[in-house]
């Protein structure tokens, strides 16, 4: 098909849709409203629906009253019913689908439902207006002139009960139309191999020979990719194998420890970085302007919205704030109700509103994964921001890392211990770590008050870890590849101390 044609297409299709984002945009609370309405009146007669009678649900407050707050552990029994093939329990669609997801951490896998309308409504919906803003943005782009780069943590899908299950990634590739590979690369084939170091190559032998024009993925993962493309070609700057790339569209972690080896592979000024937030339970924000570092809440995928002031989480005072509510630069945990049959259910994640008008975020960690061991509250934004300035005043550059609390002993004061792996190590390793402490202070004035003198926590312990340590500990835990991810805050030493182990090996 003609670039002109495909572009006259998009085009017209980004003038429909962004008309249909403007409706949320100037009408948000009503949109989320009526979405609950629908998600209500549409799992009306389900088994869960019948227990709280839905039907007779015509406000916030009835909702918010009958049904209480839950996690994947409540919902487990559920979800395996499911799995083993009933139906009309919590959704009325029957659903086929389950994304395997191990969390973060969790050594235990979790099955995540995705139902028709989530995958229609929601997942490919939003990939579709990823790229009606990024056009809208960008409307010289060329992006349809050549193919996309996807990283995915594709592997098999598993048939059991009648249903399937397997990495979420590998249930889009799976369902997408026909058309949709012959814009992609590397081909479903290549993105569904299983061996994650043989699927590495294979996927830098069979892109190189492309013309890619954007890639979308990881940043971490998709950064091993990147490094082993430059390896396998010769080619530092990435434009001397793909001289038509211009966006990357990242997700999963935070991009800011790897923003500067990207800029040494793309260094371009004009190459875009495009951000996602999606994840098994759903997709929920977009990066919706150039240059930004915020996301625009997604208000009409069939998700409606609750947040928890962390302040309040998981005490006796807990508050549960509808969208219409929040405020902005206050740290909040996410409450969702789907259209896969999630009711109240909590994602882990936590935000921080930076907009209301639209609604806008930035992800800011885990609700399980923070330190406050000593009232310091130091979440993940604040240690990222911080590594990112010590990191590039001291022109070093980090692939990974965790940090852990020391406890207090006897009379000793506790502490923050940190294990750091450096792909570029710092010109002055004693001022990267005097820096990194300061910025923290800066970034955390809980942390400030607590190092303020040396009062409850004493100077943070640094450790350098060996090259490919945090590789080797996800090789070994089987968490290769896609979206899993490094513990990197903790409240228990568990993963620092076998870590530290492995370090010395």
């Amino acid at each position: 098909m003609p670039i002109a044609i495909v572009n006259s297409i998009a085009s017209w299709f980004l003038k429909k849709r962004y008309h249909q984002i403007e409706l949320f945009l100037k009408y948000p609370n009503e949109v989320q409203h009526e979405l609950l309405i629908n998600l209500l009146q549409k799992a009306k007669n389900t088994e869960i629906g019948k227990t709280y009678d839905f039907g007779s649900i015509t406000q916030y407050s009835q909702f918010a009253e009958r049904l209480p707050i839950t996690s994947y552990e409540e919902n487990q029994e559920l979800f395996e019913r499911a799995r083993k093939g009933e139906s009309n329990i919590f959704w009325p669609t029957p659903i086929k689908w389950f994304a395997k997801s191990s969390g973060t951490t969790a050594g235990r896998s979790k099955f995540i439902p995705v139902s028709p309308e989530s995958l229609e409504d929601c997942h490919y919906a939003a990939s579709k207006d990823l790229l009606c803003l990024y056009l809208h943005n960008n409307p010289n782009s060329q992006l349809f002139v050549g193919k996309s780069l996807r990283l995915g943590g594709s592997k098999e899908l598993y048939k059991e009960n009648g249903t399937v299950f397997g990495d979420l990634s590998a249930i889009l590739i799976d369902n997408m139309p026909f058309w949709a590979e012959f814009s992609s690369t590397p081909s479903n084939e290549v993105s569904l191999m299983a061996d994650w170091e043989t699927k590495m190559q294979a996927i830098v032998n069979e892109t190189i020979k492309e013309n890619v024009t954007s890639i979308a993925g990881v940043p971490s993962w998709m950064l091993v990719l990147l490094n082993q493309v430059s390896i396998t070609t010769g080619k530092e700057n990435l434009f001397d194998v793909w001289p038509n790339v211009e966006v990357y569209f990242h997700g999963g972690v935070s991009f800011e420890p790897y923003r500067e080896q990207y800029k040494k592979l793309f260094p371009k000024n004009n190459f875009r970085y495009y951000e996602i937030y999606n994840a098994s339970e759903g997709f929920f924000a977009i990066q919706d302007r150039n240059d930004s570092n915020e996301l625009l809440l997604m208000l009409d995928y069939g998700i409606f919205y609750e947040f928890i002031p962390m302040e309040t989480y998981g005490t006796s005072n807990e508050k549960i704030l509808p969208l219409s509510e929040v405020e902005i630069n206050k740290n909040y945990a996410i409450i969702i109700t789907t259209n896969a049959g999630l009711w109240r259910y909590k994602i882990g994640d936590t935000v921080r509103f930076t907009s209301i008008l639209p609604y806008r975020i930035k992800i800011t960690g885990r609700t399980k994964h923070h330190i406050n061991a000593f009232g310091e509250e130091l979440i993940i934004e604040n240690a990222e921001s911080a590594l990112f300035r010590a990191s590039l005043l001291t022109q070093s550059e980090i692939i990974e890392y965790t940090v852990a609390p020391v406890f207090m002993k006897d009379k000793e004061k506790g502490s923050h211990e940190w294990l750091i792996e450096f792909k570029t190590l710092p010109n002055d390793f004693n001022t990267f770590t005097q820096l990194l402490d300061k910025f923290l202070q800066e970034e955390n004035s809980d942390y400030e008050a607590k190092r303020y003198n040396n009062t409850t926590l004493n100077f943070p312990t640094f450790h350098v870890a060996r090259k490919n340590l945090f590789y080797d500990w996800l090789k070994k835990h089987n968490k290769l590849g896609g979206q899993h991810k490094i513990p990197r805050l903790s409240n228990s030493r568990e993963y620092l101390e076998e870590l530290l182990e492995m370090n010395h090996l």
